[in-house]
C-alpha cells in the first residue's frame, strides 16, 4: 500500500515504544491497590487515557486522585521500555514538521518513555490532558494536524490499537495499522496492516511523504 501525505501521526504506545510490560505491571499494582479485576481493565485501557479507563471502574470522586496515583507509578516504572523494531532508524529521517505524535498518556510520561527507549521527541506531542476527548475520540489527531499547519485528510495515523485507529479514521486520516499488541482480526478497519514499522519504507519529498508498507 502506498500513501502519498503530507504528515505522519504516529501514537507512542505499542507503535514506536514496545511498553506492555511495564503498563500490564503498573495497571497490576493499581488493580490491586483498589481490589478490581485487572482481566477487565486490561480489555480496555490499551489505546485510551488513563483518567477514560478509571471512569469505567470508579465513582467520580475518587478519579482524580487515582489517576495521579497511577501517573506517579508509571513515571517511576521505565523498565523494559524499549523502541519497537526499525523506530530508530525511520524518526531521525523524518522533518520535524513531517511528523508527530499523539498518545494517551500524559506528556511526562510519554517524553520520559521515548527518551528511555532512545528516540527522538518530536516538536509536535498531543498528550491526554491535551484535549477533552482522548481516543477513540478524534481530538488528538485533528490538534496535531492543525499544530503542523497540515490537512488531516493528507496525513497518515500508525496505531496498534482499535481505539486509536478509530480515532484516526474519525478524524478523516489515512490509517496505518501495527500487528505489535494487537492482531490483524481486531484492526480491520485500518487501510493497511503490517507486523511492524521495519515494513514501511518513508521518502521524503519537497511537498511531503511517500509511505509504502508492505
Amino acid at each position: 500500500m502506498r500513501f502519498e501525505v503530507e504528515a505522519v501521526l504516529f501514537d507512542i504506545d505499542g507503535t514506536l515504544v514496545d511498553s506492555t510490560p511495564a503498563v500490564e505491571r503498573i495497571w497490576e499494582t493499581w488493580a490491586g491497590r483498589h481490589g478490581l479485576d485487572l482481566e477487565a481493565i486490561l480489555r480496555v485501557c490499551h489505546g485510551r487515557r488513563s483518567e477514560d479507563t478509571v471512569a469505567l471502574f470508579l465513582p467520580a470522586d475518587e478519579r482524580a486522585a487515582a489517576v495521579a496515583e497511577l501517573e506517579q507509578l508509571e513515571l517511576e516504572d521505565l523498565d523494559r521500555v524499549e523502541a519497537l523494531p526499525a523506530t530508530r532508524d525511520l524518526l531521525p529521517r523524518l522533518p520535524a514538521r513531517r511528523w508527530a505524535a499523539v498518545t494517551s498518556g500524559s506528556q511526562r510520561i510519554m517524553r520520559a518513555r521515548l527518551t528511555a527507549a532512545g528516540l527522538p521527541v518530536p516538536e509536535v506531542l498531543v498528550a491526554a490532558g491535551d484535549v477533552t476527548a482522548g481516543k477513540p475520540a478524534p481530538d488528538g489527531y485533528l490538534k496535531a494536524a492543525a499544530a503542523l499547519g497540515v490537512d488531516i485528510e493528507r496525513c497518515l495515523v500508525v496505531e496498534d490499537a482499535p481505539a486509536g485507529l478509530a480515532a484516526g479514521r474519525a478524524a478523516g486520516a489515512r490509517t496505518l495499522a501495527v500487528t505489535t499488541s494487537h492482531d490483524a482480526a481486531e484492526l480491520t478497519d485500518a487501510d493497511a496492516t503490517v507486523p511492524d514499522l521495519s515494513r514501511v519504507a518513508v521518502e521524503v519529498r519537497p511537498d511531503g511523504l511517500v509511505v509504502t508498507a508492505g
